[in-house]
Order: C-alpha cells, then sequence, then structure tokens
C-alpha cells in the first residue's frame, strides 16, 4: 500500500473496440492516484464469456498505453492482488456465493428464462418496471435441496431490503437515497458458475483494497445493490464517485452509432495522445482562458476532484482539433514531429501493408498517393457523385450500406479473412452477387472505384475508421434517395 493507502482502478471489459469514454474514467483515476500519491491499477472485467476476446483486451491495454497511462498493477505485469483478469478469478468468487446463500442473504433461482421474459412482459404491459418477483423465495430448503438433487438449473440472486431506502454520500453527486422497492434482486453467480458483474465487481474491489471508486454516472443506480454486498459480507465500502457521461454538443449520449467513438479512431486519424488526454483532462481542473495546453503534470497539479460538473462532459470535436492543432505546432520539435509523422504512418502496418499491396498495381511511384493516399486520409470527402459509376441505384447502394455497417460489427476478430467471410455471409443472405455488394463498398472505404484489394483495405484502415467511412458514406448516398413516404 502506499503512504496515502489511495488505490484507484480502471476496471473496462473487452467486448469491443476501447472507447474514449474509457479513456475518459481511465484518466480521472490515473489523475487521482497521482493527486493523492496512490496507485493506479488495471483489472480486465470478462465475466460476458460470449462478448469478451482475447483480441478486444490487447486493444484496451494498446489504447491505454498509447494514451500515456501506467498503472502499478494489471494483466500484463501482475502485482500482489492478481490474477487481474475476472475469468483467471473464477474460483474465488464460488465460496462468497455460498456464504451469502448461508447467511441466508441470497436464495438459489431456478426460474427458466421463458418465464422470466413472460413475468417481465407482464410488467411492463402494467406499466411496472421489470424486476424479479420473487417467486424462488418461496421454497423451503428441503425444496431447494430436491431441485438441486434433480439437476435443475439455477443461478444465486441476492435478496433486497422490501422497506426503506438505500442512503449514501457521493463524491460528484453528494447525498443520494434509493428506495430499496426500485432495487432489482440481482443474479450474483450464473448458471455457469461465473459472477455476474456486480458480484465480481465488489469482491474483487474488497480483495484488491481499492478506496475510492470512480466510474460513469450509468452506474449511479447500482450503487445500492453494491453498498448491500458490502454490508452483507461485513466490509467496508469505498468512496464512490460518478462522473459525468461524456455526451454530444446536443447533450445526446456519446455513442458509435452517432460519432466516432474509438480511441483506435483518433490514433488512426492522427490525433495526438498527448492532445486528447489534455483534452479530456481539462473536464477535471479549473482554468483560465488562455490556460488550456496542459500536460499530464500539469493536469495532476490542477486536478480537482471536489469542484466536478455534474452537467455532463460536452466531447467538442472542434476543441479538440484545435487542442491537437496547437500541441502540433506548439509542442513538438521539428524532429519529434517528423518522428510522430512517420511512426503514425507504420502505426499497426499501415503503410508498410499499403506499400505491399500497391507495388503490383503501379507503374511508376508518383501514382502512390491517388491509389493508396486514403489509407492515410483523416477525410474523404466523399459526396453523392462519388457513386454515380455504380450500377446499383441509389436505393440498394444504401440498403446494402446500412446492411454492412451492423453486420460487420458481429465479426469478433478483425481480419482480411473473417471480413471476406462476413461480406460473402452478407451477400448470401441479401441474395446478391459479392460483387454488387463491394462495389459501393470501394467507393465508401477510398474514395474511388479503383483502389487496392477491399478486404486487405478495411483490415488495414481497422473497424473504427472503416465504421465511420460507411457511415458517411450511407449519409452521401441517402441524400440521392430522399425522403421516406
Amino acid at each position: 500500500m502506499t503512504a496515502s493507502g489511495v488505490r484507484v482502478r480502471i476496471a473496462p471489459s473487452p467486448t469491443g473496440e476501447p472507447h474514449v469514454g474509457t479513456a475518459y474514467i481511465a484518466l480521472f483515476n490515473y489523475l487521482f492516484a497521482k493527486k493523492n500519491g496512490g496507485e493506479f491499477i488495471l483489472r480486465i472485467e470478462d465475466t460476458d464469456a460470449t462478448r469478451s476476446t482475447p483480441e478486444f483486451e490487447q486493444k484496451v491495454l494498446d489504447a491505454l498505453k498509447w494514451c500515456g497511462l501506467e498503472w502499478k498493477e494489471g494483466p500484463d505485469i501482475g502485482g500482489p492482488y492478481g490474477p487481474y483478469r475476472q475469468s483467471d478469478r473464477k474460483d474465488i468468487y464460488t465460496p462468497y456465493g455460498q456464504e451469502l446463500l448461508d447467511k441466508g442473504h441470497a436464495f438459489r433461482c431456478f426460474c427458466t428464462p421463458e418465464r422470466l421474459e413472460k413475468m417481465r412482459e407482464e410488467q411492463r404491459a402494467a406499466s411496472k418496471a421489470p424486476k424479479y418477483d420473487g417467486l424462488c423465495l418461496k421454497y423451503s430448503a428441503e425444496e431447494v435441496s430436491a431441485k438441486m438433487a434433480a439437476g435443475e438449473s439455477s443461478v444465486i440472486r441476492m435478496k433486497i431490503p422490501t422497506e426503506g431506502s438505500c442512503d449514501f454520500a457521493d463524491g460528484v453527486y453528494g447525498d443520494v437515497s434509493i428506495p430499496w422497492d426500485s432495487v432489482d434482486m440481482q443474479v450474483l453467480i450464473k448458471g455457469d458458475g461465473m459472477p455476474t458483474y456486480h458480484m465480481a465487481n465488489v469482491i474483487d474491489d474488497h480483495l484488491m483494497r481499492i478506496t475510492h471508486v470512480a466510474r460513469g454516472e450509468e452506474w449511479l443506480a447500482s450503487v445500492p445493490k453494491h453498498i448491500l454486498l458490502y454490508r452483507y459480507f461485513g466490509w467496508e465500502a469505498p468512496v464512490f464517485m460518478h462522473l459525468s457521461l461524456m455526451r454530444n454538443a446536443d447533450k445526446s449520449k456519446l455513442s458509435k452509432r452517432k460519432n466516432p467513438t474509438s480511441i483506435s479512431y483518433y490514433s488512426a486519424l492522427g490525433y495526438i495522445p498527448e492532445a486528447l488526454m489534455n483534452f479530456l483532462g481539462l473536464f477535471f481542473v479549473q482554468i483560465a482562458e488562455g490556460e488550456e495546453l496542459l500536460d499530464m503534470d500539469e493536469l495532476s497539479e490542477k486536478f480537482d476532484p471536489e469542484n466536478l460538473s455534474k452537467a455532463g462532459a460536452v466531447f467538442d470535436i472542434q476543441k479538440l482539433d484545435w487542442l491537437n492543432g496547437r500541441w502540433i505546432r506548439e509542442k513538438l520539435s521539428e524532429d519529434e514531429f517528423q518522428a510522430r509523422v512517420l511512426d503514425w504512418a507504420m502505426e499497426n502496418d499501415r503503410l508498410k501493408a499499403g506499400l505491399r499491396l500497391s507495388q503490383s498495381r503501379i507503374s511508376k511511384l508518383g501514382e502512390l498517393p491517388e491509389l493508396a493516399g486514403f489509407l492515410l486520409k483523416s477525410d474523404l470527402g466523399l459526396d453523392p457523385s462519388a457513386f454515380a459509376k455504380i450500377k446499383s441505384p441509389p436505393e440498394e447502394i444504401l440498403e446494402i450500406l446500412n446492411t454492412v455497417q451492423p453486420d460487420l460489427e458481429k465479426i469478433l476478430e478483425w481480419n482480411v479473412e473473417t471480413i471476406e467471410a462476413e461480406l460473402r455471409a452478407i451477400a448470401d443472405r441479401m441474395g446478391k452477387k459479392l460483387k454488387v455488394i463491394v462495389a459501393p463498398l470501394f467507393v465508401a472505404i477510398s474514395g474511388s472505384s479503383r483502389s487496392l484489394p477491399l478486404f486487405d483495405s478495411m483490415a488495414i484502415l481497422g473497424r473504427s475508421v472503416v465504421r465511420q467511412r460507411l457511415k458517411l458514406a450511407s449519409q452521401a448516398v441517402a441524400s440521392l434517395v430522399g425522403p421516406k413516404n
């Protein structure tokens, strides 16, 4: 433990591209540890076995390292309170589930998914918030034993008080009171023996001696469940701090469906990590006009967790562009700038892979920018006329683009083979030839109908850039189709 005793953590789930919101929460925790002479910990929360992948975990590590954040303990470097990956801790949680059963704080639930879905439908039809109705609470110990002996599948749910409210002090929101009758009887241990987020989160924070939990405000409603678990186990709860969500300028939630949200997207477009951290760090400091350009040490010095806004952190892309430009012009020497450009071009082998694909397709080097320049562009500047040479009508092109976008999100490992396989499957599902599907994708991805091989290009650019280019292409083609009647 540190002299201050402060230990904080970031605990992302490896279920997709690392979000700028993860960097935002991670930076707060990092600055909080730095300000208080504490320790910043990384833990991977992969209890969702169906969506968590090693590829996404590595992307989390790479993204946070790119941001310039360093952790004292984590899955890659170990530490005294490991393992730091929840799937490696499965055996740790089982005794705690049994302890809650033995103390009468939890119960076995044998309800089938079909029964639970019917229950929720009836509650929604009656304008009630869906939550467990307590059916399995009525079973006696003998009945539970008989069901277990018969091999009936079950989960472990927590018991919730029936009266009163959970009152607690939040580091951002102050005094909070949430009625117990609004809190669901949360599943703690799933049928496969893995804990849910709530169970693992509390146990891990306790065993890893986390003193302060800083996370997004969307978790505020879950605090009663967590506090109750701390009470059931007889443990001291950490200090909770719930940070305002990152939002668009119109106050809507920042989401990949509306705007680019992946850290890898901003890296690929040539934003430098110091500028992104500077931009996010401004949400946690009080500064005067003209003091905006701050490095990590300066952010730490001015960091003020006592004066955080509850109004919401607005992700203003124009301000980020302005800060990024200032960092490039004012903070980098000529040699540093050249080195950064080369590092950026070589990121994920983008330039090397692009040159390899280009070699057999050009007759002179001067043709390279037109053929492969799209790999390095931040904006293709697509307009509807770019799709004029495609034989398919605009309505069909739009259907293809709108179908491909969500279907590509299903790919777990992003590479040439999986991209090709998914696009061929899409063609089959849509009843179209593959060449009909890929024609508009060539334009959407490269800005031209003559380009490098499509599947390879998509793999080089990465999921987050492809996602954004397809979205912008859909918007361009939609203007040709016009509004629906």
